[in-house]
């Protein structure tokens, strides 16, 4: 099994390079395993308090459950990947379930902030983007998805996303095997990504065939 980490400022294109990715190659040869999915449970925080969370630092990942569930893809076993809403803040009673696949796409802003999981990632990866473009992005994202206002949105920007990016997500580019500059325009950068999961898959898939 491959396990690629694709890791990147909030709004870079993060997903956008995942998606181009999968619809790459057939259905059910790809999984994706969304960091997001494994913020800590915060039911027993009161409503009002669960706004004031900052969901761009490490502190805020169940990281010992994502590379649990990691291993046991890796070992052959499906698993029951957990879900969170942001509307809530609140982890779900529904789960995903998630069988093994020849590839695993691990995609979120912190992802290659943790040693554990660099050191389980056979390639990783890093979306970079204008600090302009993400904003715009990021807006537009959480007025829709997230029922923010414009004005909400940019005080948590300035207030959290950018101080929490120079802090944890840009540092973190160092570990990169491969930077994606304009996230998911950059046709000839996701180009060679494929490439190089086909040409992993296809040497894999020829040590499995039995000798003649």
């Amino acid at each position: 099994m491959l396990i690629i980490g694709i890791a990147g400022g909030t709004g870079s294109g993060k997903t956008t390079v995942v998606n181009k990715i999968l619809a790459s190659f057939p259905a059910g040869e790809v999984a994706v395993i969304p960091q997001d999915y494994y913020y800590k449970d915060s039911s027993h925080i009161p409503p009002e308090e669960r706004s004031k969370i900052n969901f761009d630092e490490p502190n805020a990942i169940e990281w010992t459950l994502l590379v649990e569930q990691l291993q046991q893809l890796r070992e052959g076993r499906p698993i029951e990947m957990p879900t969170y809403s942001y509307l809530t803040c609140t982890r779900q009673k529904e789960t995903v379930h998630v069988e093994p696949c020849d590839v695993v796409i691990v995609e979120g802003i912190l992802v290659l902030t943790d040693p554990v999981m660099r050191q389980m990632m056979d390639v990783k990866c890093f979306v970079d983007a204008d600090p302009d473009d993400r904003l715009i992005r990021v807006i537009a994202r959480d007025c829709i998805e997230r029922g923010r206002t414009p004005q909400m949105v940019i005080d948590r920007y300035e207030g959290v996303l950018k101080p929490m990016h120079n802090m944890y997500i840009e540092p973190s580019k160092r570990y990169a095997d491969l930077i994606i500059p304009q996230g998911g325009t950059n046709a000839v950068a996701i180009g060679l990504l494929t490439d190089y999961i086909d040409g992993r898959l296809r040497r894999n898939h020829d040590n499995d065939e039995p000798e003649l």
